[in-house]
């Protein structure tokens, strides 16, 4: 047959390329380490991103090398992102908030041979540096003037930057390739491996700009407060790029008052973070009496979002859309976005869709299965194991680790138990490990949770099954109060009656000071279940 079509490797390298001579002046906006903030744009990020691609290569980096980093939002992390993969290697972003251990763990498994790195983290850089087994380089993410002293032999990035060639041209790569690796939390066993390859990281940046993603443009200020390090900030350091919007970064800030200024000070309209940010963020305003500016829609993940949550932000002129994903899918697999048919019903029924995880995304298939593995009716009620399947959806483990992670039509078992109903919606009625099983019903823990939270005095809440000689397992309500707020048991029973089904009601309700939560900001139910293995159930 005469006629084709051309057709060119879907590589990060184009993508940033596509930006700096098409969007050159667009800002990128940093809060830095080392105080004050720093304006770049595009063109300038890709241009230092090809040094930096130039100096690892003289350095002695190749093809496939893991090169990590150690590091907060910032333009100088996006320059990595960029300038690691853009040399032929694979940027590795390892999660500050990790245990040593499990930091040593990953940077080893991955063998990494550069570590670059903010000044927030010197001593622990010292501090694990002995049991770096591959490491060759330390480059601290700062200027001449910044250089810490230090027992470790270190590297300036700015200067490692400015002594290469200007003009470095970008690795040729297959864009099946890997452009990126990040890990897992690592809750139960050690942390696994997910390589991104560049036609996985490109596709799903632009899934990402679609309206009923997370519809992003050019004249889009997008502010991920979600880090880098955790699964790339959501993809928008890539989305961004695609559409040439103004990326806005809070580098190690994650307080309200920052974040609210910056917010205001950028014209910020779109941002992103797990829900305990936006509840900080909350509590702030309600404080202070301040605004958010132009901020017009979050885009939430990481866990369920409240209705409380929902409702305040929309008070305030902000719309809320849900996200899921995980970091196997890149991470995102499914957003909130209303349908016509959603909108007709009514804001009841819009605001119970946003309460739900969202629809997929071209490039996600999504469906619930059985016990038996059949699948399940799109009725919104029948529930099981959530599987996924899509291009940038985890195929293997990197070096293999957890064996055949697929079955053989590609479906990958997420750990969610979740309901999808006839418009596409996604809920998730929880993790199948959380699930409380009571007389052979299952109570969704995260339905509970997002119940209390609404309650007054109430911070945040956990919910965790507590073994009952006649009904197997019973819900535990586990509350954080807010700061001068005197909330008792009987305040919360009475709350939820009404809210929820009378045999879901929780049989006792207890109050800490704190719950624990994993490195990612998900509530870590295993350090619950572990700190009430023995407690005895009110009567």
């Amino acid at each position: 047959m005469i006629g084709a079509m051309q057709d060119w490797p879907l590589t990060l390298g184009r993508l940033i390329d596509h930006a700096a001579v098409n969007h050159p002046q667009r800002e990128i906006v940093s809060l830095l380490v080392e105080g004050g903030e720093h304006r770049t744009n595009w063109a300038e990020v890709r241009d230092r991103a090809r040094r930096l691609a130039a100096g690892l290569t003289a350095l002695g980096m190749r093809p496939d090398d893991r090169i990590a980093t150690l590091a907060w939002n910032t333009h100088r992390h996006v320059e990595c992102l960029y300038g690691i993969a853009g040399m032929g290697g694979v940027a590795h972003t390892i999660n500050p908030r990790l245990f040593d251990d499990q930091i040593v763990f990953i940077a080893n498994h991955a063998a990494d041979r550069v570590l670059l790195f903010d000044l927030s983290f010197i001593a622990l850089v010292e501090r694990i540096a002995p049991r770096l087994e591959t490491i060759e380089h330390f480059v601290v993410l700062t200027d001449r003037a910044h250089m810490p002293e230090s027992s470790l032999d270190l590297m300036c990035y700015e200067e490692l930057g400015s002594a290469a060639d200007p003009d470095f041209a970008w690795v040729a790569r297959e864009e099946n390739a890997p452009a990126g690796l990040c890990y897992t939390s690592g809750t139960t066993g050690n942390p696994k491996g997910v390589l991104y390859s560049h036609r996985s990281t490109v596709l799903h940046a632009m899934a990402a700009c679609t309206a009923d993603a997370f519809a992003i443009g050019a004249r889009t200020v997008a502010l991920p407060v979600s880090p880098i390090y955790h699964a790339s900030a959501w993809s928008i350091p890539y989305a961004s790029a695609v559409a040439g919007a103004k990326l806005v970064l809070a580098g190690p800030h994650f307080d309200g008052a920052t974040l609210q200024r910056l917010i205001v000070a950028e014209d910020v309209d779109f941002a992103l973070a797990v829900p305990t940010i936006w509840l900080t963020m909350l509590h702030y305003l309600d404080a202070s009496g301040l605004g958010l500016g132009k901020l017009d829609r979050l885009a939430i993940g990481g866990s369920a979002v409240p209705r409380s949550m929902i409702e305040a932000f929309a008070a305030r002129g902000v719309t809320v859309s849900h996200l899921w994903g995980m970091t196997e899918m890149s991470p995102v697999g499914s957003v909130g976005a209303p349908t016509p048919e959603i909108v007709a019903q009514g804001d009841e029924a819009d605001l119970a869709a946003r309460m739900k995880q969202g629809r997929a995304l071209f490039g996600v298939e999504m469906k619930v299965v059985d016990d038996a593995n059949a699948d399940c009716p799109r009725d919104g009620t029948s529930f099981g194991r959530l599987l996924v399947r899509g291009p940038w959806t985890v195929a293997t483990y990197f070096r293999g680790d957890g064996g055949q992670v697929t079955d053989a039509e590609g479906w990958f078992d997420t750990g969610d138990v979740a309901t999808i109903d006839r418009f596409g919606y996604m809920a998730i009625v929880d993790r199948s490990k959380d699930v409380i099983k009571s007389g052979g019903e299952w109570i969704s823990s995260i339905e509970l949770e997002n119940a209390a939270v609404g309650c007054p005095g109430v911070l945040e809440a956990a919910v965790i099954g507590v073994p009952h000689p006649k009904w197997d397992e019973r819900p535990l309500l586990i509350v954080v109060r807010k700061p001068g707020a005197s909330v008792t048991r009987a305040d919360m029973l009475a709350y939820l009656t009404g809210r929820i089904a009378k045999w879901w009601m929780p049989d006792d309700v207890v109050f800490i000071d704190e719950l624990p939560h994993t490195a990612t900001g998900k509530l870590l139910k295993t350090a619950l279940r572990e700190q009430f293995r023995g407690h005895v159930l009110a009567a």
